[in-house]
């Protein structure tokens, strides 16, 4: 696939940012050691006026250097590495337009097969990837006391009909009752051990707003409180939490067989496990009455238990 040409000035920004994202896309030598780099290398910064730059490994090589022993850049990146440097610019990039193409180019790969390794890594699209950190950073601009259509465009939604009707599912509740810590809500929460130790849900009436892994039930019971002050919280008591608790179960197989990979560092990882658990409550649809082999099947879970489970507006049950 053919790469747009790097001006010089890109090239030396990206050197003096050790920016990941064009790891792949040119390497640099440095004309007093005679050591070639990838743009990300954590080595001691030289001198703009000391720096060549090459196209690939032969080309630095044919020219004298050799590669450096830090960030080796003869290696080539594993398609873990290369799922990484796409997530790492949708991190830094998140509130931007991001189309397949372009982060497609970072990395030296078509759009198809990027979007085909990404997903196999992460278990989430790269447009789920930048949804969910954009949902993240509208909660934390409103956690902050931002106004609410302020906070709307500055997480990089287009117009604030798309938080409150698609992202409005990702907090549970209206973003002006998020922003009041919750005033108003009524918030019900179950906790149970899963495979990967104690979860929580909660929900209001519009949907899930809290899931979270935890060492225990108590600090789990007080982060719910800390993102949620101003609201009334209770015990799910709905048939002892009979259908809660298979409900769970349906989300704990989900996770367990196609979590993110254990490789990723623990930032990402996390970032890439909570999306999947997002996901997987937004796919159901709203206001039904759904059996446990419904949501099993959609899994991929061939042997589930019986049961029938009552989904909130949104979500949870």
């Amino acid at each position: 696939m053919d790469r747009p040409v790097l001006h010089a000035d890109e090239m030396l920004r990206a050197v003096a940012t050790r920016d990941k994202a064009y790891d792949g896309r040119f390497l640099y030598g440095v004309e007093t050691t005679r050591i070639f780099c990838r743009p990300s290398c954590p080595s001691r910064a030289a001198k703009p006026e000391n720096l060549r730059f090459f196209a690939d490994v032969p080309e630095a090589q044919v020219a004298g250097y050799r590669a450096c022993k830090r960030c080796r850049p003869e290696e080539r990146p594993s398609d873990v590495e290369k799922a990484q440097e796409i997530a790492r610019l949708i991190e830094k990039r998140s509130e931007e337009a991001l189309p397949l193409s372009r982060l497609a180019a970072a990395v030296g790969l078509s759009p198809t097969h990027m979007q085909k390794l990404f997903k196999s890594v992460f278990g989430v699209s790269p447009k789920a990837y930048q949804d969910g950190l954009r949902a993240r950073r509208l909660k934390e601009l409103l956690r902050d006391g931002d106004g609410v259509t302020g906070a709307i465009y500055e997480a990089g939604y287009g117009s604030p009909s798309r938080v409150y009707g698609e992202g409005r599912r990702n907090i549970g509740m209206a973003p002006s009752a998020y922003r009041a810590g919750g005033a108003g809500e009524t918030i019900s929460y179950a906790c149970r051990r899963c495979a990967l130790g104690p979860l929580m849900m909660a929900a209001t009436d519009r949907g899930v707003c809290f899931v979270m892994f935890g060492e225990s039930e108590a600090s789990l019971l007080a982060a719910l409180a800390a993102e949620f002050p101003n609201a009334r919280l209770q015990q799910s008591i709905e048939a002892d939490g009979e259908q809660l608790s298979r409900w769970i179960d349906a989300l704990d197989a989900h996770l367990s067989r196609r979590g993110p990979r254990p490789e990723l560092p623990l930032d990402l990882w996390g970032t890439a496990f909570q999306l999947l658990v997002w996901r997987f409550l937004i796919g159901i649809p709203e206001g039904n009455v759904v059996s446990y082999a419904d949501v099993a099947a959609g899994i991929g879970n061939t042997n589930p238990p019986r049961g029938r489970l009552t989904l909130w507006d949104s979500r949870i049950g």
